[in-house]
C-alpha cells in the first residue's frame, strides 16, 4: 500500500469514524432533547391539570355562595310572605270574632263559661269578670246564671276571666288570651307537602 492509499484510507477511517461518533453524539442529544421534552409535557400537564383544579375549586366556590345568598334571599321573602300572610289570617279571625261577639251564640258561651268557672270554684267565692265591651250583657249573664258579673277596666275583646281569691286561682276564658295563644302556637305549614 502506497502512502497515498495508506492516507487515503486514515481519511475514510476517519471520516467513517467522526461521522459515527457524530451520529451518535446526535442521537444521545436527540433522546435527551426527546426526554426533556416529554419531562417538560409531563410538567406542564401536571401544571395545567393543577390550575384546572383550582379554578374549578374557585368556580365551585363562587357558585356555592351565589346559591346560599339567594337561599337566604328566598327564605327572607318567604318570611316576609308569611308573616304577611299570618297577620292577614289573624284579622280576619278578629273580624269573625268581632262577629261571633253580636251573636246568640256568643251569649250561650258566656254563660257556659261562667258556669265551668263556677263550677271549679265549688262552694268558695268567685269573682266572674266580662270584657268592658260586654257590659250591656250582665245583666243577661246575671239571669242566665245567678251571679252578677263585674266589669273589667280593660277589654280583652270577649269572655270571661274568674277569680277565686280562697285558692288563689285565676281561670282565663278570654278571647284575648285564647287568640293571642294561638297566634304564639301558629305554624306556618303550607306548599306541596300540605295542600
Amino acid at each position: 500500500m502506497t502512502t497515498e492509499e495508506k492516507l487515503q484510507h486514515f481519511y475514510e477511517v476517519s471520516i467513517e469514524s467522526a461521522k459515527e461518533e457524530a451520529s451518535k453524539a446526535i442521537s444521545e442529544y436527540k433522546a435527551s432533547l426527546e426526554e426533556n421534552l416529554e419531562k417538560h409535557k409531563k410538567e406542564k400537564q401536571a401544571a395545567s391539570e393543577n390550575q384546572f383544579k383550582i379554578e374549578s375549586e374557585n368556580a365551585a366556590r363562587e357558585i356555592n355562595k351565589a346559591l346560599s345568598s339567594e337561599h337566604l334571599h328566598i327564605k327572607r321573602r318567604l318570611s316576609k310572605k308569611q308573616q304577611e300572610l299570618q297577620e292577614k289570617l289573624f284579622d280576619e279571625v278578629e273580624e269573625m270574632l268581632q262577629t261571633f261577639l253580636a251573636t246568640p251564640q256568643y251569649e250561650d258561651w258566656l254563660e257556659e263559661k261562667i258556669k265551668k268557672a263556677l263550677e271549679a270554684a265549688g262552694e268558695d267565692q268567685a269573682e266572674i269578670y266580662l270584657s268592658s265591651g260586654d257590659q250591656t250583657l250582665a245583666e243577661e249573664m246575671e239571669k242566665r246564671t245567678g251571679i252578677r258579673p263585674l266589669i273589667s277596666q280593660t277589654s280583652f275583646i270577649g269572655g270571661i276571666r274568674a277569680v277565686i281569691p280562697d285558692k288563689n286561682i285565676l281561670i282565663d276564658y278570654t278571647l284575648l288570651t285564647m287568640l293571642e295563644n294561638e297566634k304564639e302556637n301558629f305554624n306556618f305549614d303550607g306548599g306541596l307537602n300540605h295542600e
